[in-house]
């Protein structure tokens, strides 16, 4: 069998593009890039000065929020050793790792299973997400306080703690859970407290105190935003995404600790 000839015209018929003589460079248009246009600061000064105020007033903005928590703390957050006495401890879910509660969860269940041996309270409610079969904060967290020795009956479980709010609407509207000490980290706390406040619980948060590493930067840098939501929860008060009939579960766990 003969092999076609490599010519201009077979190049061509058979859609292959024919090299450029003597090795130079085809212009291809379709390769161009898009030119990037440079941000430059405004020429005169009255409109840097402009561009200044504009840019200072949206980080008074973004940080609004996250002082309205603080404020609406106050003096109601502290650690255990300053918690009253309350007949129910809440610990807010933060994260599973391979089924068992992440470092930073740990050490919110160690600090209500201290609450619950000092006596300050009498109950833990366990408020986390159980979303999927395959994870189960709240399980998971009753599992590490009873391993704490903390007792069964004097733990109940919130499976659809999926936020902040939804955690305190919960409390408040299917447990019935009027008083209550809170737990969680502290550049947390302040949010939960005043959402919890906002739910209608007379909450005092406890502040678990953590090493400044990546993890607590990371998670401080996340309540800026975390804030602006939280306020507009307290502000149109929006239902939980699952409310639901009430549970007797806090009821029945603060009977059979009355001795």
């Amino acid at each position: 069998m003969r092999r076609a000839r490599d010519t201009p015209g077979a190049r061509a018929a058979s859609g292959v593009r024919p090299a450029p003589e003597g090795g130079a460079k085809r212009h291809r248009p379709w390769l161009r890039l898009p030119r990037l246009s440079v941000l430059r600061l405004p020429r005169s000064r009255r409109a840097r000065r402009l561009a200044v105020q504009g840019l200072m007033a949206l980080c008074v903005l973004a940080l609004l929020p996250a002082t309205w928590m603080r404020m609406g703390s106050g003096a109601r957050v502290g650690t255990t050793a300053d918690a009253p006495a309350r007949e129910v401890a809440m610990v807010f879910g933060a994260g599973l790792r391979k089924g068992r509660p992440t470092p930073y969860l740990a050490h919110r269940l160690d600090a209500a299973a201290e609450l619950y041996r000092t006596g300050r309270v009498k109950v833990v409610l366990v408020t986390g997400d159980n979303s999927r079969v395959e994870y189960d904060e709240p399980d998971a967290m009753r599992t590490y306080l009873t391993e704490r020795g903390v007792p069964d009956d004097r733990i109940v479980s919130d499976y659809a703690g999926f936020d902040s709010w939804d955690s305190c609407v919960r409390a408040k509207e299917i447990f019935g859970v009027d008083r209550a000490v809170l737990v969680s980290q502290g550049f947390h706390i302040h949010r939960a407290t005043t959402l919890c406040r906002s739910a209608g619980i007379d909450a005092y948060g406890v502040a678990v105190d953590e090493p400044r590493d990546a993890t607590w930067y990371y998670g401080g840098t996340r309540e800026l935003a975390a804030s602006g939501k939280a306020a507009l929860d307290a502000l149109f008060r929006p239902d939980p995404r699952f409310l639901g009939p009430q549970e007797a579960g806090v009821t029945e766990a603060l009977a059979s600790a009355t001795p």
